[in-house]
């Protein structure tokens, strides 16, 4: 049985709620990546922002990524999985919500992000193919 910590990427870092976009933005270029995990003062998950998101919430909104917190695009339940959780689970929940990458945590703490990336290559094509398929269309699927 195959697990999430085989397949996820652990050079991974979290913006903090209160930092700024521009900052956000800054690390995603230094990491040469296009989404990072928010977390709290506490250490916990508080969402996932993206490159995207900086773009379309913020700066085509008008709004000033040097004053603009984090904290405030992190919107509704973040959604993660266990490192030790078999592939196919964080697979099943990556389709079902439709997201690209999935935070993974052990003990309460940030351990690792598993992405689609990460999937195709360690995985089967055609059940990478599904996940891609899944991910991407219009209406988020039912887990049966």
């Amino acid at each position: 049985m195959s697990v999430v910590r085989e397949f996820m990427t652990t050079d991974c870092r979290c913006i903090g709620e209160n930092q700024t976009l521009e900052e956000a933005a800054r690390m995603m270029r230094d990491m040469d990546c296009g989404s990072l995990p928010i977390c709290g003062d506490d250490g916990k998950l508080k969402g996932f922002i993206t490159d995207r998101d900086i773009v379309v919430k913020c700066l085509a909104e008008g709004r000033d990524a040097r004053e603009v917190k984090a904290m405030d695009l992190a919107q509704g339940k973040p959604h993660w999985i266990d490192a030790d959780a078999n592939i196919d689970d964080a697979i099943a929940m990556m389709e079902k919500y439709q997201i690209r990458r999935l935070p993974v945590i052990t003990d309460h703490k940030l351990v690792g992000i598993i992405s689609q990336g990460d999937i195709a290559r360690n995985y089967s094509e055609q059940k990478v193919g599904e996940l891609v398929e899944h991910v991407s269309a219009k209406k988020p699927m039912q887990m049966m």
